[in-house]
């Protein structure tokens, strides 16, 4: 009677690890497989009796063996779980991602747990691999951490330029100007200005003026390097700085810029509005002690190009 009791109990536990919702794969020390559920089955493709006292690497060429077999060699060393999730690696198996909550990934996001199998003397003789289907929990992280993306990329941003907005570009040239103070390099603060704006807004309107605005900046995303930052510094000024960059060397964006900007047209409600602007430069120096005295270096030859006739560019000097 305890016989067949115990022999119920076993089908009985068969019958839970062959339905329940998670891959169950059973090693010995040779890698080779003696156990290999439903879910395995389903998902692979491959039977039980496909895989039976085979290798698991000979069936799935694609696992990343070395990384695999030191994990599950540790296991047996150690005699302690190990575990894997899908963010140190999306998957260990790639298999089909089926659901259709979360069809927008084309393989199963995995979570995996390495169990050591003792005998009844103590010893592991074989280990257990758990594998977790979490594309669910995966997939709404990933989203989540694109949208907190996003929404930070847009609190850095001008809705209309597209350019940092003033907020972030304190921040960033704050950063710079510590660091080309403490290695003692040199970078450019470049400050822009559109001539005559307050005339565009009065003969064409502020939807004109926007438009102006937005065109410009377009100018300045096109030719600002990758390694330099740009801001739309209040109304119709901006800001630039040009990293690494002496003022001579920064002369060669300005006059680029001030040539792209005098020959664009902006079309409003059947008007062709032209503009121009001024540009002032301040090379970072030993003398500059706050960024504040950096950006007023700047105004200062924004100035000095608007009182010699703007559409021009100037370098402060001291």
């Amino acid at each position: 009677m305890d016989n067949q009791h115990s022999l119920h109990e076993f089908h009985w536990i068969m019958d839970m690890v062959q339905t329940i919702d998670a891959g169950l794969v059973v090693l010995d020390k040779d890698f080779k497989v003696q156990l290999w559920n439903g879910f395995m089955s389903n998902h692979s493709g491959l039977s039980s009796r496909a895989v039976q006292d085979s290798n698991l690497f000979s069936h799935f060429p694609e696992l990343p063996e070395s990384w695999l077999r030191s994990k599950i060699e540790s296991v047996f060393l150690l005699k302690n779980n190990a575990f894997t999730s899908w963010e140190q690696r999306p998957y260990i198996f790639r298999f089909n991602n089926y659901r259709p909550v979360t069809g927008i990934s084309e393989f199963m996001f995995q979570n995996m747990t390495i169990i050591p199998l003792a005998s009844l003397t103590g010893e592991v003789t074989h280990v257990s691999l758990i594998i977790y289907d979490v594309t669910d929990i995966a997939i709404n992280r990933l989203q989540l951490d694109k949208a907190n993306e996003k929404l930070a990329h847009l609190s850095q941003t001008d809705a209309l330029t597209l350019l940092n907005n003033r907020h972030h570009w304190n921040s960033l040239i704050d950063h710079e100007f510590k660091r080309v103070k403490r290695y003692e390099q040199v970078s450019t603060l470049m400050m822009l200005d559109i001539d005559h704006f307050k005339n565009v807004n009065d003969t064409y309107g502020h939807v004109a003026g926007d438009k102006v605005i937005a065109a410009v900046s377009k100018v300045m995303r096109d030719n600002v390097r990758e390694t330099d930052f740009a801001a739309r510094y209040g109304g119709e000024e901006f800001a630039i700085c040009l990293t690494n960059t002496s003022a001579i060397n920064a002369v060669i964006l300005a006059d680029r810029l001030r040539k792209a900007i005098e020959e664009i047209s902006i079309i409003d409600d059947g008007n062709t509005i032209k503009v121009t602007i001024s540009i002032g430069m301040a090379e970072f120096t030993a003398t500059t002690d706050a960024v504040d005295t950096w950006t007023k270096n700047a105004d200062s030859a924004l100035y000095q190009s608007k009182e010699n006739g703007r559409n021009q560019y100037s370098i402060f000097k001291l």
